[in-house]
C-alpha cells in the first residue's frame, strides 16, 4: 500500500482561508486584487463569498463599515501591502472611533527586507508598527499553522470585546504556503453581569423616582429590550447619534444631543440614570466644549470594555457585560409591573424644548429627515460630515434600528456616506437607503458611484450643493475668520450621472426632492439627486 505523501494531506494556505470565512458567514469582501494578494482571491471564485470592487481602497473600507452597521456581523477587506493598506488607515480610525466590528486582511512584506528600506514594492519602513497602533486586535501570520485559531479570535473579537478595526496581515513568503492544521470555527464566549450586581441595580430601579437611560453605540442590536426596559421603568430613553433609531420614537423615546442643555436638564434632574454602551465622549456629551461636565444623582454604566468603564464619569454601578446578556438578566429580576412616574410628559417637554433651540436653518434639515422617513417606511439614512448630518446629530426621530448614522462626529471623515451607503444597502438590499452629503464630500468618493452601479444597489445619492465646504465656511465667519479655501467648484453633477448612465434630478425645496424620493427606484439602480442650497 503506497503512503500519503505530506503534500497530498496539506491544503494551499489560500484556500484554508476563504474555508474560514465561509464558516464566519462572510458575504462580501471588500477590495482590489493585486500582485500581492492574488493567492487570496485563487479560490475565492468557487467560495459562497462574493467579492465587491470599489475604485479606492478607502471606499473598501468604508463599505465594510456601513455594511457592519446594518448587518452587525464584521465588514471584511482584502488589501495590498503598503498604499492598499494605508489607503484603508481613515476607514479603520473611523471604525474604531465608532467601535464597528471590522476584518482587515493585508498582505505585508517578508519580516527578511520588510523594515530594510531595500526598495521593494510597496514597501514601508514599519508596516506591523503603524497597524498596531490602530488596530483593536492585530496578528502578523508568520506561522501559517495558526491560521484557523487566529481567523476565529478575529471574528469573535467583537463578541467579548469593544469592536473596531482587526488586522492580519500575511507575509508574502506565507500566504503561498501549505499548512495541515484546519478546524472549524469557534464561538466566543462571552462574559455577562452576576447575580450581585444585577441585584444591587434592581434595587436601586425600585427606589428611584424619576429615571432616565442612554443608549450609546454599543447598545446597537439589543433595541427591543432596551425599549422594553424603558416602558417597563417609565423611564425616558436618550440615544447618542450611532444609537438613534432604539425606541423607534415612541412615546419615551428622546432622541436628542446630550450636548443640548434640555437633554441635560433631563439628566440632571433624574435621580437615576442607567447608560448602556456610551463612552460619555465630548463628540456626543459636549460638542460645543462649553458646558460643564453633567452631574449625575445617581449613575450605572454597562460597558462590554472594562477600560472604558474607568473613563468619564464615575459610575455608582459599573457592569462590564455585553449589552444583550445584561438587559436579559435584568428584565428577569425587575417587576413585570409597568411604572408610571411622568416619563412621558417629561421626554415629550425635552422634545419642545429643544425645537425652540434650534435655528430655523437646523429644523429645515430635521424636516426633511423626518418627511424622507415618511415618505420611505423603513429607510435607513447614511450621513456625511454635513450640514444635515449636524442637523440630525442634533435631533431627529429615526423610525428603525440602525436608520441613521453618519460621520459628523468621532473621527468625522469626510466622503464616508457615498461607500458606506453602497456597503449598508448591500447588507439590506429592500430597505430604502438614502445617502445625504455635501457637495464637498461626494468629491472625495464620487468614483465609487461606480460601485453602485457595477452592484445594482438602489441607493439615492442626495448631494446637498452649496458650492463648496459650507459648514466650515460659517464656522470660520462665526470666529472672525476671512473665508479662504472654502469655495471649491463643484462638478456639473448632471454630467457626472450620465457618466455613471444614473438617473438624475435637480431640486431647490424640500418638496421637490420628497417628491422624487417618494418614487420608487425602477430596476435596483442608483439614483443622483442634486438639492441646490444656493444659487
Amino acid at each position: 500500500m503506497n503512503e500519503v505523501s505530506n503534500t497530498q494531506l496539506e491544503t494551499p494556505f489560500g484556500k484554508v482561508l476563504i474555508t474560514c470565512l465561509e464558516e464566519q458567514e462572510v458575504e462580501y469582501i471588500f477590495g482590489i486584487p493585486g500582485v500581492h494578494t492574488v493567492e487570496l482571491y485563487r479560490y475565492l471564485g468557487n467560495s459562497t463569498i462574493r467579492h465587491i470592487t470599489p475604485r479606492h481602497e478607502q471606499g473598501a473600507g468604508f463599505m465594510a463599515d456601513g455594511y457592519a452597521r446594518v448587518s452587525g456581523k464584521p465588514g471584511v477587506c482584502f488589501l495590498i501591502t503598503g498604499p492598499g493598506l494605508t489607503n484603508a488607515l481613515t476607514p479603520m480610525a473611523q471604525a474604531r472611533a465608532d467601535s464597528i466590528p471590522m476584518v482587515v486582511i493585508s498582505t505585508v512584506n517578508p519580516e527578511s527586507t520588510g523594515r530594510n528600506h531595500f526598495g521593494r514594492l510597496h514597501e514601508l519602513p514599519d508596516q506591523t508598527g503603524l497597524l498596531r497602533k490602530l488596530a483593536v486586535f492585530h496578528h502578523r501570520m508568520d506561522d501559517p499553522e495558526c491560521l484557523t485559531e487566529v481567523m476565529n479570535e478575529a471574528f469573535n473579537w467583537h463578541r467579548s470585546n469593544r469592536p473596531g478595526p482587526v488586522h492580519i496581515e500575511i507575509p508574502l513568503d506565507v500566504i503561498s504556503t501549505r499548512i495541515r492544521k484546519v478546524s472549524l470555527a469557534v464561538e466566543a464566549r462571552i462574559e455577562s453581569s452576576s447575580r450581585h450586581e444585577i441585584d444591587g441595580i434592581v434595587k436601586a430601579c425600585q427606589k428611584a423616582k424619576r429615571i432616565s437611560i442612554i443608549a450609546g453605540g454599543g447598545a446597537t442590536g439589543s433595541g427591543v429590550l432596551i425599549a422594553s426596559l424603558s416602558e417597563r421603568l417609565d423611564a425616558p430613553l436618550i440615544t447618542t447619534i450611532n444609537a438613534r433609531g432604539i425606541g423607534k420614537g415612541n412615546d419615551l423615546s428622546v432622541p436628542l444631543s446630550p450636548s443640548l442643555e434640555c437633554t441635560r436638564t433631563l439628566l440632571e434632574e433624574s435621580d437615576l440614570v442607567i447608560a448602556l454602551g456610551t463612552e460619555f465622549g465630548p463628540t456626543d456629551y459636549n460638542i460645543y466644549k462649553s458646558l460643564p461636565k453633567i452631574r449625575f444623582k445617581s449613575l450605572i454604566r454597562v460597558d462590554i470594555d472594562e477600560n472604558q468603564l474607568l473613563k468619564g464619569p464615575k459610575a455608582d454601578i459599573a457592569v462590564c457585560s455585553d449589552i444583550d446578556g445584561f438587559l436579559k438578566h435584568l428584565m428577569e429580576l425587575l417587576p413585570t409591573t409597568t411604572r408610571n412616574h411622568g416619563g412621558r410628559a417629561r421626554a415629550r417637554q425635552a422634545i419642545e424644548e429643544v425645537k425652540s433651540i434650534l435655528s430655523p436653518e437646523e429644523m429645515n434639515y430635521i424636516n426633511i429627515i423626518h418627511a424622507i422617513q415618511k415618505e420611505l417606511p423603513g429607510s435607513i439614512l447614511v450621513g456625511d460630515s454635513n450640514q444635515i448630518s449636524y442637523a440630525g446629530n442634533l435631533y431627529c426621530h429615526i423610525y428603525r434600528d440602525i436608520g441613521w448614522f453618519n460621520a459628523a462626529t468621532g473621527y468625522g471623515a469626510l466622503g464616508y456616506s457615498v461607500p458606506a451607503a453602497i456597503g449598508a444597502s448591500l447588507a439590506d438590499p429592500r430597505a430604502p437607503l438614502v445617502c445625504l452629503v455635501g457637495d464637498g464630500g461626494f468629491q472625495f468618493t464620487l468614483a465609487e458611484m461606480g460601485t453602485a452601479v457595477d452592484e445594482e444597489v438602489p441607493v439615492n445619492f442626495v448631494v446637498f450643493n452649496n458650492q463648496g465646504y459650507g459648514e466650515i465656511k460659517n464656522y470660520m465667519l462665526d470666529q472672525g475668520i476671512e473665508p479662504i479655501g472654502v469655495d471649491p467648484s463643484p462638478p456639473d453633477f448632471e454630467h457626472i450621472a450620465r457618466a455613471y448612465r444614473v438617473s438624475f434630478a435637480r431640486v431647490r425645496s424640500p418638496k421637490q426632492l420628497i417628491n422624487i424620493l417618494k418614487h420608487p427606484i425602477q430596476d435596483r439602480w442608483p439614483r443622483l439627486i442634486e438639492y441646490v442650497e444656493r444659487a
